[in-house]
């Protein structure tokens, strides 16, 4: 069981999704959260049996920062109503049917007349539990710009923009993603950054939370994965609260298995994110890491935790400690 559980952590760390009988523990499921809230008087927003429909009770956005050899930045201009005129960059809702890949080079090219490739994610940002965006880096291969005579309901025009400063923005909201984007362009190369990730196509029919939790021996030094005992050995799962901020879902989640008092510990980013267009659902691998060591962090759900190899061991201190080695989780709210 140890090799497998190595080597499911070997996929994650490369960007890769799990396949098979992982995808189907949850171990703290909505109805489970629900019996929480009641216990301390709290009562529910959300039916224990809640299942994402796209476009009905979630969203799925998109968005893509492209930026050329000159450091331009590719922008639309709005022609929507309630802000025409305003410049933002190729963004727009997933339809049915579509993979988040598929959404952003619709997206680009309905917008701005370009073909592009998308090469990695950037960031996932989250509102509530029911607001997703994904926000991935791309490159122009092909197509015309378009000019205000193409003008059409997706966007006026669309430009190379150097300078931010010259242009009214829809939203500031993107600035940190471009400055992010800049930063990737330039420190890529270098090993500096994490790896080029895609979204895996691995189905699932509910938003998932999957933590890979890490946390040092104090007598050994040596790294060890929280893993989940229920049924079969996993790494912990918990549905995504629509109701609720990731952050919250998150440290329900963590008071269910550690406890009221459970030690310090902080969200580092995203290892992968599995989506696939046969079901509505999607699963958000994330990294949690812990201040204080294993000795003085008392488990008290279903958990073990299982020392890891020196491989493995290495490449999630690494990640632990260096900036841009996963993909950034903004919690909008």
């Amino acid at each position: 069981m140890s090799r497998q559980v190595e080597s499911n952590i070997s996929k994650l760390l490369d960007g890769l999704g799990l396949e098979g009988d992982e995808n189907d523990f949850c171990d703290f499921t909505i109805a489970d959260q629900n019996s929480v809230a009641e216990s301390q008087g709290i009562t529910p927003t959300t039916p224990s049996n809640f299942k994402p429909v796209l476009g009905e009770n979630v969203t799925y956005v998109v968005a893509c920062v492209i930026i050329n050899e000159s450091n331009e930045v590719l922008m639309m201009q709005e022609a929507k109503e309630s802000c025409a005129g305003k410049w933002y960059l190729p963004a727009g809702r997933m339809e049915k049917g579509e993979t988040i890949v598929q959404a952003t080079i619709r997206e680009v090219l309905e917008e701005t007349g370009m073909h592009c490739i998308p090469k990695t994610l950037l960031a996932v940002e989250t509102a509530g539990g029911m607001w997703f965006r994904f926000v991935l880096i791309g490159n122009v291969v092909s197509g015309q710009l378009k000019t205000p005579a193409n003008a059409d309901k997706e966007s006026l025009q669309a430009k190379w923009i150097s300078n931010l400063q010259e242009i009214t923005l829809r939203s500031n909201d993107i600035l940190h993603l471009i400055e992010k984007a800049k930063l990737y362009k330039q420190n890529h190369s270098s090993g500096s950054w994490h790896k080029d990730i895609m979204p895996a196509p691995v189905l699932h029919s509910k938003d998932l939370l999957r933590l890979i939790v890490v946390i040092k021996k104090r007598s050994t030094n040596r790294l060890h994965v929280l893993l989940s005992e229920k049924t079969s050995i996993h790494f912990p799962m918990c549905e995504i609260n629509p109701a609720k901020s990731i952050h919250s879902t998150l440290r329900r989640f963590m008071v269910e298995m550690f406890g009221a008092d459970v030690g310090q510990h902080r969200p580092l980013g995203l290892l992968n994110v599995e989506a696939d267009p046969g079901a509505d659902g999607l699963c958000l691998t994330l990294l949690v890491a812990f201040r204080p060591p294993l000795e003085e962090v008392p488990l008290i759900g279903k958990c073990a935790w299982q020392e890891l190899s020196g491989e493995n061991e290495n490449r999630l201190l690494s990640l632990i400690t260096t900036k841009n080695s996963t993909v950034e989780l903004h919690v909008v709210r």
